[in-house]
């Protein structure tokens, strides 16, 4: 039978390329359920390809045009985040892909998971924000959740047929983004127009900007604690500047396995909707020829200082993440509009980690409360 899916954040980076692999394997997937915030034209546009059941765009007031566009057609219109709540529960939906960005892929996250859908997960934040609660209820609901990042998929994959065997450590790879090797002078002057032109991966403005900063890398070690399992000692993060090796696992015996490709999100996508087998795919192949160095190097925590925040906000635990995400949503934000500048990010990062109120054993509401408090102080910082 056809696996039938629901994806929160259809006309993103993750999202777009999902529905690429689900037209690319028609006898696998179906599409029930199709998500976005504002880009109604392209909402639409995939509804019309696609005929999913449902359609949700949560601008309330972009409702209208989506359902006078669809309605010659035989699929269902809803608006709002409830809708998007609701409609992650529905019994045609046995796989959610949450590839919203940022926080706001908690909620239906949890919605999902209490409903006993499987969780394909490209929204890094859940875990980052409330890892503990999340890989609690998946395990209470005995729901399975199978990474989308393609570092998070590379460790998957490379745990397959080894889950009996320990894990002495992880090492999760970062290209280094546009600014590897740049120092601070440098980073002062840096336009939003260069720290979007990623060297290696095709993504939406906000992760873009996390890649440039190594934020994007922080948040990821964070999900990998909860996704895996692991001791904040066990996660290494190494500079791999050409994006081959996509991370690598370390067991007890020495021995490292680690997974290769081209820099194409299309494979870890199709891994995770279609685990645990793998489909015949056209995807570009890599050759060792066209590569004839692979290069690895310490990542410089001095320069981009966000790394160093993520790995403090995870010793700190409880609600210190939250806070570390919902600061740098803020930032990353005000950043792209020419707001502040590159290193300030880092900065208003920090205030916020120093100022929002520490909670060691947060339930939902506390996290709700502290991003919402987080995000209260990041902006009264910089209007300061």
């Amino acid at each position: 039978m056809k696996k039938r899916v629901a994806i929160l954040g259809s006309t993103g980076s993750i999202g777009t390329q999902a529905l690429e692999v689900i037209q690319a394997q028609p006898q696998a997937f179906e599409v029930e359920v199709l998500t976005a915030h504002s880009n109604a034209d392209l909402l639409i546009a995939q509804a019309i390809a696609f005929q999913p059941n449902v359609v949700v765009i949560t601008k309330d007031e972009l409702y209208d045009q989506v359902r006078a566009a669809l309605e010659p057609y035989p699929i269902k219109v809803y608006a709002g985040m409830n809708a998007v709540n609701g409609v992650v529960q529905m019994d045609s939906v046995d796989m959610v892909l949450t590839a919203m960005v940022g926080y706001a892929g908690l909620q239906p996250t949890i919605k999902a998971i209490e409903a006993g859908k499987a969780i394909a997960l490209a929204n890094k934040e859940t875990l980052v924000v409330a890892g503990q609660l999340i890989t609690d209820l998946a395990r209470q609901k005995g729901v399975n959740i199978y990474p989308v990042d393609s570092e998070h998929s590379a460790i998957f994959q490379c745990l397959a047929g080894e889950f009996h065997n320990p894990i002495e450590k992880i090492i999760l790879t970062a290209s280094g983004g546009p600014f590897r090797g740049r120092d601070r002078a440098y980073l002062q002057t840096v336009t939003k127009a260069q720290a979007l032109k990623h060297p290696n991966w095709d993504m939406g403005a906000k992760i873009t900007i996390d890649s440039a900063s190594l934020m994007n890398k922080g948040l990821e070690v964070i999900e990998a604690k909860w996704l895996f399992g692991l001791r904040n000692d066990q996660i290494e993060v190494v500079v791999h500047p050409q994006s081959i090796v996509h991370s690598l696992v370390q067991f007890e015996d020495g021995s490292l396995k680690a997974q290769m490709g081209l820099p194409d999100m299309k494979l870890p996508i199709q891994y995770a909707l279609n685990y645990p087998n793998r489909l015949k795919a056209d995807f570009p192949r890599f050759n060792f020829l066209h590569y004839p160095q692979l290069t690895f190097e310490q990542p410089d925590v001095e320069t981009f200082q966000n790394l160093g925040l993520a790995f403090a906000a995870m010793e700190r635990g409880g609600n210190a993440p939250c806070v570390l995400n919902a600061a740098n949503e803020v930032a990353v934000a005000a950043f792209l509009r020419e707001e502040i500048g590159f290193l300030e990010m880092s900065d208003l990062i920090s205030d916020c980690l120093a100022k929002v109120a520490y909670i060691a054993k947060p339930s939902l509401e506390d996290y709700v409360q502290t991003d919402q408090e987080a995000r209260q102080v990041a902006f009264s910082l910089m209007q300061a």
